[in-house]
């Protein structure tokens, strides 16, 4: 965390996990923790190697990465 005030820090933080609730656990009910976990794992290789963000020039987290 930086100073009082500077909110910046969890931004990308915050924006994987509104992602996250709205793109893919909305009105899901899981049986399982174990379950709810999977579906989690699944996202995060979704988010990073076929979700598009406009942010890095419509390219995966993982393109970006070898672009760089």
């Amino acid at each position: 965390m930086s100073r009082r005030g500077n909110c910046w820090d969890n931004a990308p933080t915050e924006r994987f996990f509104s992602s996250l609730k709205r793109e893919w656990l909305t009105g899901n009910i899981y049986q399982t923790r174990d379950a709810a976990i999977a579906e989690v794992q699944s996202y995060i290789n979704y988010y990073n190697s076929r979700r598009l963000h406009t942010t890095i020039a419509d390219m995966t987290p993982i393109e970006f990465e070898k672009c760089a």
